[in-house]
């Protein structure tokens, strides 16, 4: 109800910019640039949580980005996640390495790829994996509690204003909301990134029958609005890689650790992990991050920490 109060309460009366207040527009064209006018860039945390995908981000989260990613999660103002969801549009884009995607796909071409362009082609290399089928959008979920008392999943939302975005312009392209929460979690504020690491692995996990809807797309792109220390990132990349491979990520075999046991030896991998990799790169080469069903894996984001924009290690 709460949510749809709000819509109805966005369309009666004026609104005013979610980035810098000014009256009678959803984003004015000021904040609409800071959001969406740069081109997206890989963006990384440091230190490197073990097992984090590759990232791309729209924007440096601060000023009138952080105040619109506020407004669109915090206060409820719903008419915030179109222009959002075209930014995370844009860093899914560059995710897959198609900064531009092409015209509406005629019939019949959808063996070019996900995202209409030939495999391998001059533009990157191809983003198909085991499977030919679309790309997956997966929201990184917030918890019951906090979306019953936001009336609304921001994270869900902004994805599937970025799938019409994308859609619009010709890519097949779906969301699907698999993760969920398995065990409760603390609240994130105030955990500095080993505590986050340990406070969510092996927190979530993928529905039932999950796992077969994932491990048949083209690419998966793991989404969400801001992106701090990763850790979030990573565990729900530990379990989409769990729910395709029905193992373990972290290199047990299927079915030899679960419930507490998987929480314990996750938690305990990725501190080792976070306290060594500080002066290394990550391991897996950038267009070799794959699942063990051969399904390309990536992230988005609306908005990382600036410090991820100025580490420079593509």
């Amino acid at each position: 109800m709460r949510a749809w109060w709000q819509d109805l309460t966005d369309l009666v009366l004026p609104a005013e910019c979610g980035g810098c207040g000014r009256p009678r527009t959803v984003l004015c064209p000021e904040c609409r640039a800071a959001l969406s006018g740069a081109a997206p860039r890989r963006v990384r945390p440091d230190p490197v949580p073990r097992g984090l995908p590759v990232v791309h981000a729209a924007a440096p989260y601060e000023d009138e980005v952080r105040a619109a990613l506020l407004a669109h999660k915090e206060r409820g103002v719903l008419t915030l996640a179109t222009p959002l969801g075209t930014a995370l549009a844009g860093a899914v884009r560059a995710a897959l390495g198609h900064p531009r995607l092409p015209a509406p796909l005629p019939r019949g071409a959808g063996s070019d790829g996900p995202l209409g362009r030939p495999p391998g082609g001059k533009d990157g290399p191809s983003v198909t994996g085991g499977g030919r089928g679309p790309v997956l959008l997966v929201p990184v979920p917030s918890s019951r509690r906090s979306v019953r008392a936001r009336g609304h999943d921001p994270a869900r939302r902004i994805a599937l204003a970025a799938a019409g975005e994308l859609r619009r312009a010709g890519a097949p392209v779906r969301v699907l909301a698999v993760l969920r929460q398995r065990r409760v979690v603390a609240d994130q504020a105030g955990l500095n990134s080993r505590q986050r690491l340990s406070n969510l692995a092996g927190a979530l996990e993928v529905a039932t029958g999950g796992g077969r809807l994932l491990a048949g797309a083209g690419a998966v792109v793991l989404v969400d609005d801001l992106m701090t220390t990763g850790a979030s990132l990573a565990e729900a990349a530990r379990a989409v890689r769990v729910a395709m491979t029905d193992a373990e990520a972290y290199g047990t075999e299927p079915g030899e650790a679960t419930g507490e046991r998987i929480r314990r030896r996750a938690g305990k991998r990725m501190t080792e992990a976070t306290e060594e990799c500080e002066d290394r790169k990550p391991a897996a080469p950038e267009w070799t991050d794959r699942s063990g069903a051969g399904v390309l894996i990536r992230a988005a984001v609306v908005a990382a920490s600036p410090d991820g924009f100025e580490i420079n290690r593509n």
